[in-house]
């Protein structure tokens, strides 16, 4: 068993869902997880307690969650000393456009190069159209990058782009490469075994 941080920013709550659905998975596997929110501050325990950690963040105009950009700033030399994963959500993934795809994956490259730190995996997911929540300048700003990225500008109900099979297969090759990097056995394995 290993110990894993799943920790994450959140503009409207999905990235939550995701960072919830990734820790659910990794106990599965028979993992100890904690899952934090960075927007609520740093996790109660140290970062060095964590056998490998996850850190999400959901994209605004282009923007990475500043919690999560500080969180990695402060915890650069500890989270390149552990096997590590960053997830990004964002409407630009939720799409087949390869155009709207590509955008998805410079922004992770500018999050890399612009703190420095380098995950050993990397999962870009997509996010959710809440229009029920918005205000009515959000839902303005919302139905325009929709009406490009998705298409989906019918402000009476909400949307979700994740695909949770794609999250689950994400926080499953994470756990595996952990357990490869550790030496700890998968779930269903004799530990004696070389």
């Amino acid at each position: 068993m290993a110990t894993f941080l799943v920790c994450y920013g959140t503009g409207e709550g999905q990235t939550e869902k995701i960072a919830t659905r990734i820790g659910s998975t990794l106990r599965d596997r028979g993992h100890e997880v904690t899952v934090a929110d960075l927007g609520e501050g740093s996790p109660d325990q140290p970062l060095t307690e964590f056998d490998a950690v996850l850190v999400g963040s959901s994209i605004h105009v282009g923007t990475h969650q500043s919690a999560v950009r500080t969180f990695v700033g402060e915890h650069r030399d500890v989270l390149t000393s552990r096997p590590t994963g960053f997830f990004q959500v964002s409407l630009s993934s939720a799409t087949a456009d390869e155009q709207r795809r590509a955008e998805a994956a410079k922004y992770v490259d500018e999050f890399v190069e612009s703190t420095g730190w380098h995950p050993d995996r990397i999962g870009l997911f997509g996010g959710a159209l809440r229009y029920s929540e918005y205000g009515f300048l959000t839902r303005l700003l919302m139905k325009r990058i929709a009406a490009d990225a998705t298409g989906d500008t019918d402000t009476s109900q909400d949307y979700e782009y994740t695909d949770w099979e794609e999250v689950e297969a994400f926080a499953r090759d994470f756990a595996a490469f952990v357990e490869g990097r550790l030496g700890v056995a998968p779930p269903g394995t004799d530990e004696t075994e070389p």
